[in-house]
């Protein structure tokens, strides 16, 4: 589903509602700014031949390494501007004053190493006095329409059949959301960073691979649409649509943004979300 269309939902959902909540206004000015991001962008050369691909993923490695993402810097530094305006706007979602985000200005202190570190899974570099994991947040918000823009082009390498790995065949990123697919309820991740959609065994916990099935479980609603998936040995949780019971066509991209009472349900039972 492209950034355009999740923005498009929104909007309808706005307009037959009046108004959406707040946290998902967030979510709304977030999104309209990737898309407007999105709609910038050229489709990126793979720079790898097939052969390439499958021998990298062989070997079990994403076909998009940190050196080989190249993106506009001056576009991703006015990108990190605008997503920064967005939570200072909603700044006490993060028990932080407005003007936190405004001083110093951070497009001028996430630097290309601070890009390099987020991609890795690394510490950053000192940036002041907003927390590292907030930081996280702005530069994977800033950066997802250029990673997502690099799926498209690297998705057809991928054998869905052979990959069956716990992070994104694309960017290594870690799984968000997942769904159930119709036909025989395989279960498919999706990537929290650039939205590549994967196959991953159902017994398995997607975050510490553990398999021991005491420690796995999961909870759902009164329809059994959505599922609530658990695991005691690492406390991580995955939010999961069943697609056998939706009943009507599902924009799954767009349900991990409206499943988010799930996530404060989850936390309340003392899970963890991905990152």
């Amino acid at each position: 589903m492209t950034l355009e269309r999740i923005v498009q939902k929104l909007d309808e959902l706005e307009k037959e509602e009046g108004k959406l909540p707040e946290l998902m206004q967030f979510y709304h000015r977030i999104l309209q700014i990737q898309a407007g991001v999105g709609d910038q962008l050229e489709k990126p050369s793979p720079g790898l031949t097939r052969e390439t691909a499958t021998e990298r993923l062989g070997q079990g490695k994403p076909l998009l390494e940190a050196s080989e993402f190249i993106f506009d810097w001056t576009l991703f530094q006015n990108t990190l501007r605008g997503i920064t305006d967005v939570f200072s706007e909603f700044s006490h979602f993060f028990d932080l004053t407005p003007e936190t985000f405004r001083e110093p200005p951070l497009e001028q202190l996430v630097s290309r190493d601070s890009i390099e570190a987020w991609y890795a899974g690394e510490d950053l570099p000192p940036t002041g006095a907003i927390s590292q994991d907030i930081i996280r947040e702005l530069i994977h918000a800033a950066v997802r329409p250029f990673l997502m823009n690099y799926a498209g082009a690297l998705i057809g390498f991928v054998k869905q059949e052979t990959w069956r790995r716990n992070y994104c065949p694309v960017c290594g990123g870690n799984a968000d959301f997942a769904y159930l697919e119709p036909e025989n309820g395989a279960r498919w991740l999706l990537c929290s960073r650039c939205d590549t959609e994967w196959l991953f065994q159902r017994l398995q916990c997607p975050y510490c691979q553990n398999q021991d099935q005491n420690d796995l479980s999961f909870y759902s609603d009164d329809d059994e649409v959505y599922r609530l998936y658990v695991c005691e040995k690492c406390k991580h949780y995955l939010k999961t649509i069943d697609l056998r019971k939706a009943g009507s066509e599902v924009e799954v991209s767009l349900e991990r943004l409206l499943t988010y009472e799930l996530d404060a349900q989850a936390r309340e039972y003392g899970y963890l979300p991905v990152g």
